[in-house]
């Protein structure tokens, strides 16, 4: 494998297949920046479809063996990668940083939290056992088997390029499926890393390849036929464009889409607890997150107690390069993207929400050309208002006012989204009512982003989630899992004579 520097200054990211890296027979490519510099650091080539068609071939190549490799071998692989992993997780943090623009302790935080599934899909024996009826009738024994689907694809976002791919591929490997990554062409060479680790973990060539597109290599992935599952996490309408196009093309699919997350404030929360979740959670990664709060709910006069000291501290963020350690927030991803983020604050100021504090037009000084925004905060933002219904995805925190609990709950459970949401209180039936309740598939007491761990599973309700299963943890076993079940009896204990009745238990 090549020293990290190859990783990280590479002008062109290709694609993996077949354990190999290979340019793309397309001819097109697309700059990826430097969100800091605002200058081109590489160039990324996209698929053409013949392309995605090689990587489909090198995975059903591969496929029959790794699928018959015992559990156990395979987890001895994915515990070299684990060691791998452990080993380089700040190099790959500094890929992410320098292509994505979060600060390098978040990216650190990122890695740790994709080695966490992988660890958990280590267990694979344990995760794949089966169950086992003894003389479920007279000489008739009965137990299921969860087996592999065969290729299987993840389609994921730009703002986790370590993380989000794997909740997908350590479980999917595990479970004896071969994978076909393709990345966001935003911040492609944390893919291409990994890719190179899991060669040296011993992984054997084309159980796991990367193809780097857009469009083109996902709908070619959507409609191949030999592609048996897609799993995808993006924006609401991209995620139901790929359940709807996928399902069609008889493929099992996992779609997670948007977000507009709440946070409940009642009046007796611990209010600087309160301020400090709500900065973290809103303005961390420069709000790119599906799990940032976006919208604080506060009951009661808890606003005009927490609302000042919010605004403080949105105006004192330190917004500096990622790479400074003490750095709070990064640039945002693209020059798009900031410009996206900024006309949502110009619709809030239009629709007559309070601008509380204005991120719009900040610098950062020697890097006047980076994609930087501030944080924004606004007061007595209203439902009907687009900045309350429509995901901003940047560091923009609305303030919603209520008078009493029974509001904040159908506020949040009126949103069509249903993501993840949290309410900070010290009244225990509060938050058990909550808990119970709320319309949300992620809840946080006093946690303001309730990301489950490895053995949990992650998923949202309503239009944050189309598809049946969630995210890693044992759904996501069930997910990159057929089950069959078997019922076997021997010839000493069948009786003579045909049956022409529904058999039953004797």
């Amino acid at each position: 494998m090549g020293a990290p520097e190859a990783f990280t200054h590479t002008a062109d990211v290709g694609h993996f297949i077949a354990g190999q890296r290979v340019p793309a027979s397309s001819g097109r490519s697309q700059a990826v920046y430097n969100p800091a510099t605002g200058a081109v650091a590489r160039q990324v080539q996209l698929a053409a479809e013949a392309d995605v068609n090689a990587a489909v071939a090198a995975a059903q190549a591969a496929f029959p063996a790794w699928a018959d490799t015992p559990p156990i071998r395979r987890a001895r692989v994915l515990n070299q990668f684990l060691a791998l992993m452990n080993q380089h997780r700040d190099t790959l943090a500094a890929m992410i940083t320098a292509e994505h623009g979060k600060v390098f302790t978040d990216a650190q935080g990122e890695v740790s939290r994709g080695i966490d599934i992988l660890e958990f899909a280590c267990g694979a024996p344990q995760l794949l056992k089966s169950d086992f009826t003894d003389q479920v009738s007279t000489g008739i024994d009965n137990w299921t088997l969860r087996q592999p689907l065969g290729v299987v694809a993840g389609i994921t976002p730009f703002n986790f390029p370590c993380m989000v791919p794997m909740w997908m591929f350590p479980v999917a490997l595990a479970c004896g499926n071969t994978f076909i990554l393709k990345p966001s062409e935003r911040d492609p060479s944390a893919s291409l890393f990994m890719a190179e680790l899991l060669k040296q973990a011993g992984l054997p060539d084309g159980v796991f390849n990367v193809v780097q597109g857009d469009k083109l290599a996902v709908d070619t992935l959507l409609k191949h036929p030999d592609v048996r599952a897609i799993s995808f996490v993006g924006s609401t309408p991209i995620a139901q464009y790929i359940y709807e196009t996928g399902a069609h093309h008889g493929k099992r699919v996992q779609a997670l889409g948007g977000a507009k997350n709440h946070m409940v404030v009642m009046p007796d929360a611990d209010v600087e607890q309160a301020v400090d979740a709500l900065v973290g959670a809103g303005y961390g990664s420069a709000g790119e997150r599906c799990m940032a709060i976006s919208v604080a709910v506060l009951v009661g006069d808890v606003a005009d107690k927490l609302v000042p000291k919010l605004a403080e501290r949105a105006r004192t963020l330190k917004i500096k390069n990622g790479m400074a350690l003490d750095a709070e927030m990064g640039p945002i991803v693209t020059r798009e993207a900031r410009d996206r983020i900024e006309g949502y604050i110009g619709v809030g100021v239009e629709e007559g929400a309070t601008l509380v504090v204005d991120g719009r037009g900040h610098t950062v000084a020697g890097l006047e050309n980076g994609f930087f925004t501030g944080g924004t905060l606004f007061d007595h933002v209203t439902p009907e208002m687009r900045i309350y219904k429509e995901e901003i995805f940047g560091p923009v925190l609305a303030c919603v006012r209520v008078k009493d609990f029974a509001e904040a709950l159908a506020l949040v459970n009126a949103h069509e989204f249903g993501n993840g949401v949290a309410c900070f209180t010290s009244d225990g039936n509060v938050a058990r009512e909550f808990s119970r309740r709320v319309q949300v598939g992620m809840v946080g007491i006093n946690v303001p982003i309730p990301v489950p761990m490895a053995w949990h599973g992650f998923g949202g309700w309503k239009k944050s989630l189309f598809g049946d299963t969630h995210a890693y943890g044992e759904e996501g076993v069930r997910f990159y899992t057929k089950q069959k079940s078997v019922m076997q009896r021997w010839p000493a204990s069948i009786g003579k004579g045909a049956e022409f009745v529904m058999p039953t238990a004797k």
